[in-house]
């Protein structure tokens, strides 16, 4: 583990919970070799995503995201292992791509991914899997993975509130942006109830579908909802 990757984790533990996480985080699955990022939180009916980004095509880590929690998160034989994680347990998944036939070709073949290595975690509040996506499977596994667990379960724990977890990445700004959305409010009427202009809560929306990797109002709809 080289300097650069001690001052992401570094960065990573002073703003568990904060706004700030999430860059020095990424910085860490970039060292990694990754082409995709995922975090997914799971209960007992119900699948949301926490973090979705692809270092390729920005856009399609939001696409195959929605299509996951469209029902297809089932297929996929991590989700009853998570749950019967106890809390405080950790487990790395490794391997090529996982699921039924048309499991894997939604969500691997047609996006030209190998397969990926998933990290299960389990906390007081959340379970969550963290999954890593590759063009080619490495031969040896990563001694970060374990660690971007951890500091995903604490980052997301630490923010766990009224606000639907899908949105426990975005900064206050962009999270109320958010939210008015989800209320269906308009522009304007987020700007007056935030105090500023017009212009900045379509500033706000931008920044929180780049994190979110989504492009659409439908997208946000998706991934929030339970």
């Amino acid at each position: 583990m080289g300097q650069s990757e001690i001052r992401a984790i570094d960065a990573c533990l002073g703003h568990t919970g904060q706004d700030g996480w999430a860059a020095p985080f990424l910085d860490l699955v970039v060292a990694t070799g990754a082409v995709q990022v995922m975090v997914f939180a799971y209960d007992a009916d119900h699948a949301a995503c926490l973090l979705s980004r692809n270092f390729r095509a920005q856009a399609l880590g939001g696409a195959l995201a929605e299509s996951y929690l469209d029902g297809w998160y089932r297929q996929d034989p991590l989700y009853a292992r998570v749950l019967a994680l106890a809390p405080g347990a950790l487990s790395v998944v490794t391997g090529g791509a996982p699921g039924p036939e048309d499991y894997r070709l939604r969500f691997f073949e047609r996006p030209g991914l190998a397969g990926k290595t998933a990290v299960l975690a389990a906390g007081a509040r959340l379970r969550l899997v963290l999954n890593l996506y590759w063009e080619v499977l490495p031969r040896d596994e990563d001694a970060l993975l374990p660690l971007l667990g951890r500091l995903a379960l604490l980052h997301f724990e630490a923010r766990l509130s009224e606000a639907p977890p899908a949105l426990a990445v975005l900064s206050e700004r962009e999270r109320a942006v958010c939210l008015g959305m989800l209320a269906g409010k308009k522009a304007e009427e987020i700007a007056d109830d935030l105090g500023v202009a017009a212009s900045s809560v379509v500033t706000y929306r931008r920044r929180a579908y780049d994190k979110l990797g989504i492009s659409s109002r439908g997208a946000l709809f998706a991934i929030c909802r339970r």
